[in-house]
């Protein structure tokens, strides 16, 4: 998510956020894209890493996690949410993920879960490089895309899995699963999630 735009919204509802995510387990969360991760201890970034459930999960399975996550209330939240996970937190986000692209870092895992959607086209073309660019030899990018309705004060856009699954083969990824996942939250208007999985 870019610092000014992609994060609208976010901060101001992020005590309401934090418990929201984490009401849904990690387990249910993630459990479709465990079979294709390599074994801990492989390195892993969480990108929008949000309240940090997620990054917590993987940190108790015993995966490196490093969560980057621009929106300050949501970083902070996640902090002291899973303050003795072991997590490293950052305050970096797409497209440009420029903290992770100046320490030169690389990854076995990078997780997108509820990101995609906050980069307008130009940014999604920028931003699928960098986060191949990041992944090591062999490495897994597993991601969802979100179609509904906007929430009131977010910035979201469509993104379609054509165009999705054409820049990440653009980049050097081959998708190795797409399906259609549930929403994890009770809402008003319908909202549907598709989930893919590449590998480098």
């Amino acid at each position: 998510m870019a610092k000014l735009g992609g994060t609208e919204g976010y901060g101001r509802e992020a005590s309401a956020l934090l418990k929201t995510y984490e009401s849904i387990s990690f387990e249910k969360s993630q459990e479709r894209v465990l079979p294709f991760l390599p074994a801990p201890p492989a390195r892993l970034l969480d990108i929008g890493a949000g309240t940090g459930r997620d990054a917590a999960g993987f940190a108790a399975l015993g995966y490196d996690v490093v969560a980057a996550e621009p929106t300050d209330e949501m970083r902070e939240g996640g902090m002291r949410l899973h303050a003795g996970a072991g997590i490293e937190w950052l305050d970096d986000g797409l497209p440009e993920l420029g903290v992770l692209r100046g320490r030169g870092d690389s990854f076995d895992v990078v997780m997108m879960t509820a990101v995609w959607m906050h980069l307008d086209q130009g940014e999604r073309r920028r931003g699928l490089p960098t986060v191949a660019a990041l992944l090591r030899p062999r490495g897994i990018l597993a991601m969802t895309l979100r179609y509904g309705p906007v929430p009131a004060g977010r910035r979201m856009f469509e993104v379609s899995t054509g165009e999705t699954v054409a820049l990440a083969t653009a980049s050097g990824l081959a998708l190795l699963m797409e399906e259609d996942t549930p929403t994890l939250i009770k809402r008003t208007a319908p909202v549907t999630w598709k989930r893919l999985v590449f590998r480098k």
